[in-house]
């Protein structure tokens, strides 16, 4: 059989061919399954969480952390339920990561609250022993962009129907509406309403006079973004 092959080329490469479209089809048509779309439950960043997305890639925080639970038991175990492809129908970009030197991210937001990720961010080794991550101390001074976060939104909503201000189903029947500002005062005034909730549950008191000035230090925003991880 081998050599009859050799000795059709042109068979071989469409055997080839029809072998690795299979194994394609495998992979890619159970995604357009109504159970690998989550609809209910996702939605969209708000204004300071995507600007806490924006901080989370300038610091290259995906570098070291993965946000894809894989199907096996090892990581369900630890992590939670496994992606779903409809999980990232907001992400841009996707922030899926090859690499853990940290553990996966994808829900972080069910079992780490804002105060742990205070603590963590300035002097991640007093959080957990032996980490070998850095701290952040400027993304408590740091201003978060609020205006390219509000920008962005104005995009994806415009080009590819983000349903911002509008009910979206969340999983316990009920719904949930992210606003998005009319105007960049408007974003302004949304974020930092987030902003103050995220901040009372911290401990840093010049990061709550910074918001109480009408200010957003990245780590409030980042925190809002890592809180919405679900």
């Amino acid at each position: 059989m081998f050599h009859w092959l050799e000795k059709h080329p042109f068979l071989f490469a469409v055997g080839v061919f029809i072998t690795i479209a299979f194994a394609g089809l495998i992979e890619i048509v159970p995604n357009f399954a109504e159970a690998s779309r989550p609809v209910i439950g996702t939605k969209p960043y708000s204004t300071l969480e995507l600007a806490g997305r924006n901080v989370y890639i300038k610091n290259s925080c995906n570098a070291c952390h993965s946000q894809l639970i894989r199907p096996f038991k090892a990581e369900t175990d630890r992590y939670g339920h496994y992606s779903l492809s409809g999980e990232y129908a907001f992400d841009r970009p996707f922030l899926w990561g090859s690499k853990r030197t940290g553990p996966d991210l994808m829900r972080v937001g069910n079992y780490r609250t804002t105060d742990w990720h205070e603590n963590h961010m300035k002097n991640p080794a007093a959080v957990v022993p032996g980490s070998i991550m850095p701290g952040y101390p400027w993304m408590f001074t740091n201003k978060a962009d609020i205006d390219t976060a509000y920008a962005e939104q104005l995009t994806v909503a415009q080009f590819f129907a983000v349903p911002y201000n509008k009910p979206v189903p969340m999983k316990d029947g009920s719904t949930a509406v992210v606003k998005m500002g009319k105007s960049v005062a408007e974003a302004h005034a949304l974020a930092l309403e987030e902003a103050k909730k995220v901040a009372a549950d911290m401990k840093d008191q010049d990061v709550k006079d910074a918001v109480a000035r009408g200010e957003i230090p990245e780590i409030v925003a980042l925190i809002a973004y890592l809180n919405s991880l679900k």
